[in-house]
């Protein structure tokens, strides 16, 4: 358990960058007692026995509360202190008095919070009104939720009480929300700006929660309202919050007041980090003179003592006259490393507003940070479901927000023992993992559908509650259901859950085990019983994952169809090596590197008609397999060869020649001159007048039908086979001239589409937004899965790629979800429909996201479809 824990805390430090606060409300741990005794101080103690190790929620040892020494005055400051170890994004706090078995009766009618980041500067908590006093408990035992609007962001807390009269008062605590993954610890902008019109309220775009200083209006220091997880409405004067200023939820500026024509803003993070990308929410209402930037450029700083260093990323944005609704804007700041970011957000308009920033990174894996706890307990098996006022009920506003990671204690003794800690807990789990992986090994071979609860299995819980009298009571609720990963770094060998999942009806068990498709059952290995039209089922055949480069097979192929292969003297061209021009590194992985090269004399190479020796070199993609990997990674590496050899069809990627005399073998296939679909689609807008007439790259309605009816076409030619895809996605769809589309297969190579791959450290690589719920929890990946997946491609297509699938979910709520389809309850979230999608089509995603195999369509009728639409298109 505690291996998992540890693994589970090096995913979330590394890869988790978005926090939902709706769903940030696990038990940190004071009732579980994953917060130590030593973590949990007091300014005063009345006895020993009513000491701060005893202010555990529901808890009932010692004399069961912490009560301060004497009668607590009106003027008093008595505080219980709780050390998280780590700055967490906290959103809810729960008090309870002390009951100790019916013999006690005190508890704290109101109370206040002071909170700090690292035990030097203490800030007082204080919700949309300024007011800092919550109203607590009003009896010795029933608990008292609060939220905390806007949420802390903290290492330490203290819970203050505060009384009108002389009392005793005792207390205890719980509090709630999740780790601050993405490492911002402060940002530095100037101050928002006031809109006064005549007629209208006056707009205030000043950043109200602001935490750090204000120096001639300058704020440094701190942060607000661009973390707090609130996304601004299209209207900038609405707001999701109760009774507050019009303008509340944006930080905004006028152009004609900065005399640059530009916003700079300076991010801190807790250490150096290697930046994917940075997200902004911005308003577009450009009616009132209001839109996005339309260019930002930001240097990095490796060290805090250092200076900017003279490259910056520069990106322009697509501004938008049409659609006024705020949106996020993606900027890539291409794998940069720094532990600051200064950026220049350049004016598009007269105002400029921002309700949200958050940042994609990893740890800078040459300074990593020293991880001296495991996850708590309570963060990793237990949630607090979400609790609100009647007041404070929202059930539309979306939330995002980028986070927490654990703040280095400044002492150096403190890091010492840090990383000795961790140096002996990373190698403590490389044994582990070793040993996990012999022992499956040897399992496996013995019986490939067994498999360990305790390494395939994380357990979730959820804590229940309801409502009565105006009180909560909360209930710990059994696990609802498991979930599963695979223990290789292949999506190979899914297996059964340990047990079997709840509230399975025979229906939905038969739809996963049986149905139209012929499905790749890789959990059991049965005798080969014939063919349907000479090719083998997968359910009837031994599977094969062939590893790319990436570590990952792409398609699952039947044995069989590598026994033919075996037998029959295919043969592939050797292409002259020295006519490969390496002009781009497209991606890599665990056995290879992928490249863009151009390959000279190709065409007469092919034997092309009107093949001219002269003309100019073709784009090809090259993979390359590296010369000290395994035997086994070559003979992989061959047998795709031959498998893709085999495929012809105008919608897939075809091999064109090989380097196989000698290291390191290369396959040679096509490369489509608009790169993949999905940075094609990313940088273009809708087809309009207004995109027609500022000659803006676009796209039609008509264009997209086109593509995806190529897409399915592709993929009915893959079924045919028997051939499972298991990663179909906008990145691995290929864009030539006139909207052509081929599909390939080495998006996941690339590190520009890293945040696409739900990965587990030496484990499994998952695009598990793209994936059906039954590959998720039952690993089965079928045609019928390979559906699912085209539908989220066909959402991808009508969003224009701007955002990825369920963007406002963190990795860890989409495998929930899958959880809510698997149970069948209708509380399971589906994707939207994009602005610009036809009905018949959004009609067709959802019948591709069917709970039920045998009732999604297959991808001759899929493509059968979109042939119709795309002839009665005007």
């Amino acid at each position: 358990m505690f291996f998992r824990l540890l693994l589970f805390a090096l995913v979330t430090e590394k890869f988790c960058a978005e926090v939902n606060p709706v769903m940030c409300r696990y038990p940190l741990g004071m009732h579980d007692g994953t917060i130590r005794d030593d973590d949990i101080t007091a300014s005063s103690q009345w006895y020993e026995s009513t000491g701060p190790q005893y202010a555990r929620l529901q808890r009932e040892e010692g004399d069961g509360a912490w009560c301060p020494a004497g009668l607590l005055q009106p003027q008093d400051v008595q505080f219980l202190q709780i050390d998280l170890h780590r700055l967490f994004f906290i959103t809810l706090i729960g008090t309870q008095g002390r009951h100790a078995r019916a013999t006690g009766k005190e508890f704290a009618r109101a109370y206040r919070i002071d909170y700090s980041r690292n035990g030097e500067r203490w800030l007082t908590w204080k919700d949309h009104q300024g007011k800092q006093v919550i109203q607590g408990n009003v009896d010795a035992y029933d608990i008292a939720l609060k939220d905390l609007r806007p949420p802390i962001i903290a290492r330490y807390v203290r819970v203050i009480p505060v009384t009108e009269l002389p009392m005793t008062v005792c207390m205890r605590v719980e509090l709630y929300g999740c780790i601050w993954a993405d490492g911002l610890s402060s940002y530095n902008i100037p101050d928002g700006e006031t809109i006064a019109a005549p007629g209208y309220p006056i707009v205030y775009l000043n950043d109200s929660t602001y935490d750090g200083f204000v120096e001639k209006r300058y704020l440094y220091g701190g942060l607000g309202q661009l973390t707090d997880g609130i996304l601004g409405l299209d209207d900038f004067t609405q707001s999701h919050q109760y009774q507050v200023w019009p303008g509340y939820d944006y930080v905004g500026w006028r152009n004609e007041s900065t005399g640059t024509g530009y916003i700079e803003m300076e991010f801190q993070f807790d250490q150096p980090r290697n930046f994917t990308t940075m997200k902004v929410h911005c308003n577009n209402m450009f009616s009132k003179g209001v839109k996005i930037f339309q260019r930002v450029e930001c240097q990095f700083k490796p060290r805090l003592i250092s200076e900017w260093e003279p490259e910056s990323v520069g990106v322009d944005t697509v501004l938008d006259d049409k659609n006024p609704s705020a949106r996020f804007v993606t900027i890539p700041l291409n794998q940069r490393v720094g532990k600051a970011i200064l950026c220049h957000f350049i004016f598009a308009d007269n105002w400029m507003m921002i309700s949200e920033i958050s940042f994609q990174s990893e740890m800078d894996m040459v300074n990593p940070t020293v991880i001296t706890l495991p996850p708590t307990k309570a963060e990793t098996t237990q949630m607090l479901p979400n609790h609100t006022t009647e007041r404070e009920t929202d059930t539309t506003s979306p939330f995002t927000i980028s986070r927490p990671v654990e703040k280095i204690d400044e002492s150096s003794t403190s890091i010492l023992i840090g990383c000795l800690v961790a140096i002996i807990l990373l190698l403590l789990l490389i044994i582990q993992l070793i040993l996990w992986k012999q022992y499956i090994q040897k399992r496996l071979k013995k019986s490939p559908r067994r498999i360990l609860e305790e390494d395939a299995s994380a357990h979730l819980s959820f804590y229940s509650y309801s409502i009565a009298n105006n009180q909560t009571q909360i209930i710990q609720s059994n696990p609802t259901y498991e979930r599963v990963f695979p223990l290789d770094l292949e999506y190979q060998e899914p297996t059964m859950p340990p047990r079997k999942l709840p509230e399975l009806s025979q229906s939905a068990e038969d739809s996963a085990c049986s149905g139209d498709y012929a499905e790749p059952d890789l959990t059991q290995s049965t005798p080969h019983q014939g063919f349907q039209n000479n090719v083998p089922h997968y359910a009837e055949t031994d599977i094969v994952n062939l590893q790319g480069v990436t570590g990952n097979n792409m398609y699952a192929v039947p044995a069989l169809t590598i026994d033919s292969l075996n037998k029959k003297d295919i043969t592939v061209a050797e292409f002259p090596r020295q006519q490969l021009q390496l002009k781009e590194k497209l991606g890599e992985g665990q056995f290879g590197e992928v490249h863009l090269c151009e390959a000279e004399g190709l065409q007469l190479f092919l034997e092309l008609p009107s093949s001219d020796v002269s003309g100019p070199p073709a784009l090809v993609a090259v993979k390359m397999l590296r010369s000290n990997v395994t035997k086994a990674a070559r003979n992989d590496f061959l047998k795709e060869i031959k498998i893709m050899s085999r495929l012809a069809d105008p919608n897939i990627i075809r091999l064109l020649g090989v380097c196989i005399l000698d290291d390191p073998l290369c396959m040679i296939t096509e490369y489509m001159e608009n790169g993949d679909l999905n940075q094609f689609l990313s940088q273009r807008e809708m087809h309009s007048q207004f995109t027609l007439a500022n000659n803006i790259p676009s796209v039609s309605c008509k264009n997209l039908l086109h593509m995806s009816t190529q897409i399915a076409s592709g993929m009915r030619y893959l079924a045919s086979l028997n051939f499972v895809h298991r990663d179909l996605a906008s990145r691995n769809c290929l864009v030539g001239n006139n909207f052509t589309i081929k599909i390939a297969d080495f998006g996941m190579s690339r590190n520009l589409y890293s945040g696409d791959y739900y990965r587990i450290q030496g484990r499994a690589v998952l695009p598990i937004r793209w994936m059906a719920w039954e590959s998720i929890l039952l690993g089965k990946f079928t045609t019928a899965s390979d559906v699912w997946a085209f539908g989220v491609t066909l959402w991808e297509m009508f969003t224009l790629c701007k955002e990825q699938p369920y963007s406002l979910l963190p990795d860890e709520q989409v495998i929930e979800n899958t959880g809510e389809f698997f149970r069948n309850q209708g509380r399971q979230i589906y994707l939207p429909q994009p602005p610009p999608c036809p009905n018949p089509l959004f009609h067709l995603m959802l019948k591709c996201w069917n709970r039920d195999i045998k009732d999604r369509p297959n991808f001759e009728s899929i493509h059968h479809f979109l042939v119709e639409q795309l002839n009665s298109s005007v």
